[in-house]
């Protein structure tokens, strides 16, 4: 991780042309190193998947920077792994350990994904990036609505993950957080070598100083 990705003419010129405020399309929009904008603008019905190490700051983004949370709204359906978690948290006793009911958050957040790609909102997803199958579910979805998807990805330094997980009391074991890294570690080499995802329109690298830059994600 850390190593500048190839990016595309076409996703160098979509920066360009939007000044402070990025309209991704296809190809690998490398925003690290100082290149941060305020906005990312995607087109009203597309999904976008917000992947990156446990800690590295993927929910503190999605409640700051995504315009609408509210899926009442019918414009953006925000799906966050963690809001799951909290749910089950406030339920269960508080000496049981979230081990313990790990699979039943999983099962509830992918539970919510289905219903907001049902919805046919645009969607914000939260993903860890180590299953590559909920990106090829979120892309069948864009593809079945006639729309794209798209991924954000957080890239940090694996202290500073950590550093998050000791910031918010949660963290994942040591076992755990090495598959994660090392699922982050091949996903940025594709990248590296100019290849996004299957069915994933378009990638935006981010580092620490870019999350902190940018404002608002819309879709418009």
């Amino acid at each position: 991780m850390g190593t500048a990705p190839t990016v595309s003419t076409a996703a160098a010129s979509a920066a360009a042309e939007g000044g402070r405020a990025a309209r991704p399309r296809a190809g690998v929009l490398d925003l690290r190193g100082g290149a941060g904008r305020g906005e990312l603008r995607f087109p009203v019905g597309d999904l976008l998947i917000v992947s990156g190490l446990p800690g590295s700051g993927k929910s503190t983004l999605i409640r700051r920077a995504v315009a609408a949370l509210d899926a009442r709204d019918g414009i953006v359906w925000c799906v966050d792994s963690q809001d799951a978690r909290e749910r089950l948290e406030r339920r269960a006793p508080a000496r049981l350990p979230y081990a313990a009911y790990r699979p039943l958050a999983r099962l509830a957040h992918y539970a919510a994904l289905r219903r907001a790609l049902r919805s046919g909102a645009s969607v914000v997803v939260h993903d860890c990036g180590q299953r590559g199958w909920v990106r090829r579910w979120v892309a069948r979805d864009a593809r079945r609505r006639g729309a794209a998807a798209h991924l954000l990805l957080l890239d940090v330094p694996p202290g500073t993950a950590l550093a998050g997980q000791a910031a918010r009391g949660r963290g994942v074991s040591p076992r755990a957080f090495g598959r994660h890294r090392r699922a982050m570690a091949r996903l940025t080499a594709e990248l590296t070598a100019g290849r996004p995802p299957t069915g994933v329109t378009s990638v935006v690298l981010m580092d620490r100083g870019a999350v902190d830059v940018l404002r608002e994600i819309a879709f418009a």
